[in-house]
Order: structure tokens, then sequence, then C-alpha cells
């Protein structure tokens, strides 16, 4: 079983590596004038569809999976 542990925390390196970077290349909450005038703007309606909303989506995602395989390398079953 030291095969699938080997593998795991390589995955969870790869994944805590992505999740860095894709933190990195999003933009701040408070970009914009649009912040001030409350945002409901075009873009905040369409944000999802954006690059943007592809990030977050993506942020998401490598979150969910960052913490499972935390969880899953921390129950030493492996």
């Amino acid at each position: 079983m030291g095969v699938l542990r080997i593998i795991l925390t390589v995955i969870f390196v790869l994944d805590a590596l992505a999740l860095t970077v894709i933190v990195l290349l999003q933009e701040g909450k408070s970009a914009g004038l649009g912040a001030i005038a409350g945002g409901n703007s075009y873009w905040e309606q369409n944000k999802g569809r954006s690059a943007e909303g592809k990030k977050i989506l993506w942020t998401k995602i490598l979150a969910v999976a960052f913490i499972v395989l935390a969880l899953l390398l921390n129950l030493n079953v492996f």
C-alpha cells in the first residue's frame, strides 16, 4: 500500500501547486470602480462564463480536492 500513498502524495503536491498558481492569477475582489456603485453591471451578471469565472470554479474544485486528499493522507490507512 506504500505505492498508493506515494501516488496520493504526488497528486496532493501537484494540487497544492496548481491551487497556489490559480489563486495568484485571480483579480482582487475590489478591482475597478464597479465595486463602489454596487457591482450590478453586465460583467457581474455574466462573470461565470468569463475566464475569471472559470478561475473561480477551478479554485473551488482544487480546494475541495486538496482537503479530501489531506484527509485521506492523514488516515494512515495506506
